[in-house]
C-alpha cells in the first residue's frame, strides 16, 4: 500500500465524517422552507446523497494525490522506468463492486418511492390544473369557470395538480414544495403533495422558454381551511356576476359540425391517446370509433349515456376517473366549434 497508508486513510475518514456532519446538521437547502409533505423525504434524501457524494470524493481525490506522490518516479530513474506491478485483488475487486452496487441500490429504491409518493400517490381531495404560457401561468379549479393567475390551496389536505403547457414547454417548480415537473404542450403531467405550512410561496417557470423566461412566476398560496372556503366563494361570486352563471354548463351548438374538419382536428389533438376503434381498442384512454353504440361501453365516461351533447360536455370540460385525465378545452386548446367539428366526427364513425 506505500508508507502511511493507513494514516493517509484515516485522515481521510476523518474528513468524511467532518463532511457528513456538515451535511446533517446544516439546514439544506438554505432559507428554503418545507411547505408540503414531498419536502421532508426530498430532503432527507439529497442529505443521503451529499454524504455518499462527498465521502466518494475526498477518498478518491486523496488516494489520487496519495499515490501519486508516494509511487511517483524516482528522481534519477529514466523515463521508461516501470512501475510496480500488481495484478489481481480478489478481495479488493470484491467489495468494490458490491459496496457501490449496494449503496447505488439503496439510492434507487428511496428515490422510486419518493417518485411515486409525488406522481402517483391515490386519495387527492383537490384536484386542478396549472397550465403554463408565454409568460405566465393561469390554474383552474372544478366549479370555476374562469382560470386565476395565483394558486391557492388549502393546508393539510392532499392536492393533485395536472400541468400541461399551451406553446412551448415550460417548467413548473414550487421550490418550498420541492416539486417540479415538465409543462409540455399536448401532454398532462401530474403531480400530488400534502401542503403543511399557511403561506406564500413563489412558482418558477424552469425551462427557458423566450425572451420573457426571467419573468414569468407565480405564487402559490397555502391557506387555512376558512381561508380557502372563503377565497373559492369569492371566486365562484365573481364568475357568477361576471357571467350570469357558468359557461362550463351551456350548451354547445353542434349543428353545423364539420366532419372532415372533426378528422382532421382528431388527428392533431387526440390521436396521440385515442384510437378509432371500438373501445377496447386503447392506446392511453379507450377507442372511440363507435363510442354512441359500443357493445363494451353503453355509458360513457362520466355515468351518462353517449350523446352529443353529452360528448361536447366532456371535451369541454375534461374529465377525471378510473380512466385517466380526459384534459379540459382549454387544456387542448380547442374552441367550441372544434367540439363541434368533433363530435360531428364522431357521430360519423359511429354510423359506418
Amino acid at each position: 500500500m506505500g508508507p502511511g497508508f493507513w494514516l493517509i486513510t484515516a485522515i481521510l475518514a476523518l474528513l468524511s465524517v467532518g463532511a457528513a456532519a456538515f451535511w446533517i446538521i446544516v439546514p439544506l437547502p438554505m432559507g428554503v422552507e418545507q411547505a408540503a409533505d414531498t419536502a421532508v423525504p426530498t430532503d432527507i434524501l439529497f442529505k443521503v446523497l451529499a454524504v455518499i457524494g462527498s465521502a466518494l470524493f475526498i477518498y478518491v481525490f486523496g488516494y489520487i494525490v496519495y499515490f501519486a506522490i508516494v509511487f511517483r518516479r524516482p528522481k534519477n530513474a529514466p523515463a521508461n522506468t516501470i512501475g510496480v506491478q500488481i495484478h489481481d485483488a480478489p478481495v479488493l475487486e470484491f467489495w468494490w463492486t458490491v459496496i457501490p452496487a449496494v449503496i447505488v441500490l439503496g439510492l434507487a429504491i428511496a428515490s422510486v418511492q419518493l417518485l411515486n409518493k409525488i406522481y402517483y400517490t391515490a386519495g387527492d381531495v383537490l384536484t386542478m390544473e396549472a397550465i403554463g404560457y408565454q409568460f405566465g401561468f393561469q390554474f383552474r379549479y372544478p366549479k370555476l369557470a374562469n382560470p386565476v393567475s395565483e394558486m391557492h390551496i388549502p393546508v393539510d389536505t392532499p392536492v393533485t395538480v395536472h400541468v400541461t403547457a399551451r406553446d412551448v414547454i415550460h417548467g413548473f417548480w414550487i421550490p418550498e414544495i420541492r416539486v417540479k415537473q415538465d409543462m409540455v404542450p399536448g401532454l398532462i403531467n401530474t403531480v400530488r403533495f400534502t401542503p403543511t405550512k399557511i403561506g406564500v410561496y413563489p412558482i418558477i417557470c424552469t425551462s427557458y422558454c423566450g425572451i420573457a423566461h426571467g419573468g414569468m412566476h407565480s405564487a402559490v398560496h397555502i391557506d387555512s381551511q376558512q381561508d380557502f372556503a372563503k377565497w373559492f366563494a369569492a371566486q365562484q361570486g365573481g364568475t357568477a356576476a361576471a357571467g350570469g352563471g357558468s359557461a362550463a354548463g351551456a350548451a354547445i351548438a353542434l349543428s353545423a359540425g364539420s366532419v372532415s374538419a372533426g378528422q382532421a382536428l382528431f388527428g392533431q389533438k387526440c390521436s396521440a391517446c385515442h384510437s378509432v376503434g371500438p373501445f377496447t381498442q386503447k392506446i392511453v384512454g379507450p377507442g372511440l370509433g363507435h363510442i354512441f353504440d359500443d357493445p363494451d361501453h353503453p355509458k360513457l365516461v362520466n355515468g351518462t349515456a353517449p350523446s352529443p351533447q353529452d360528448i361536447a360536455m366532456i371535451l369541454k370540460n375534461g374529465y377525471q376517473g378510473d380512466l385517466g385525465v380526459m384534459p379540459s378545452s382549454q387544456v387542448n386548446q380547442i374552441s367550441n366549434t372544434d367540439i363541434a367539428n368533433l363530435v360531428a366526427y364522431l357521430v360519423s364513425l359511429s354510423k359506418k
